[in-house]
């Protein structure tokens, strides 16, 4: 069995450019995280979005950006379910809309097999613009490695949050929608509202049985 994540807002608990804003305060807080969620809500062009955020940042210093990068919280569950899930025989799958400086760590922390992310540049030390790997299609980054693979469409859970994200449910048999936005509430086979990853052990159990989900706490 193959797992499909979004990070930010599923296996992190935070969005991270909004975080990094703070460091120019409250009114740049407010305008990231007011183009953050027209993406995620799906009311803006995704790309056009995190261009325009990014420039808004530009400027901050690298050493900074990693601190904040290295300090946002991973989702109460997430170890707990990545651990359980890799001792089954899952392939773990992040794709994100995010960058490297905050995915990087998450392949050791909770032992994905392989991650895809944007990756943020700097120079002379400094923010200075983005180098899109991840677009709003995220499908597009895992669909070679799914079928090198060679899983089939019913061998696939993929879960994410935002609208941004729904192309993903394409590749799934089945989708989970976890804290969702409307958009991916209505198109998912299951939803969890409650900010807690472990919780999808048991819709796995339920949906799977108690054979693909292994010690599981």
């Amino acid at each position: 069995m193959l797992i499909i994540f979004d990070v930010e807002g599923v296996l992190l608990n935070a969005e991270y450019l909004p975080v990094l804003a703070q460091v120019f305060g409250q009114e740049k807080e407010k305008e990231i995280w007011d183009i953050t969620k027209q993406g995620i809500r799906g009311e803006i062009n995704w790309e056009e979005g995190l261009r325009k955020r990014v420039a808004a940042l530009r400027g901050v210093e690298f050493e900074k950006a990693k601190q904040i990068a290295e300090n946002l919280e991973i989702m109460p569950g997430a170890k707990t379910l990545c651990s359980a899930l890799k001792r089954a025989g899952w392939k773990l799958i992040a794709v994100s809309g995010g960058f490297t400086i905050i995915t990087d760590r998450l392949r050791e922390e909770l032992g994905l097999d392989r991650i895809f992310s944007n990756e943020l540049l700097f120079r002379d030390g400094k923010l200075h613009d983005v180098r899109l790997n991840v677009t709003s299609d995220k499908a597009v980054a895992v669909i070679p490695m799914i079928k090198e693979l060679n899983y089939s469409k019913e061998d696939i859970v993929v879960v994410v949050d935002g609208a941004n994200d729904l192309k993903l449910f394409d590749l799934s048999g089945y989708t989970v929608g976890f804290c969702p936005v409307d958009k991916v509430k209505e198109k998912a086979d299951a939803v969890i509202e409650v900010r807690d990853l472990s919780i999808l052990m048991h819709l796995l159990e339920k949906k799977f049985g108690k054979a693909v989900v292994i010690a599981k706490y």
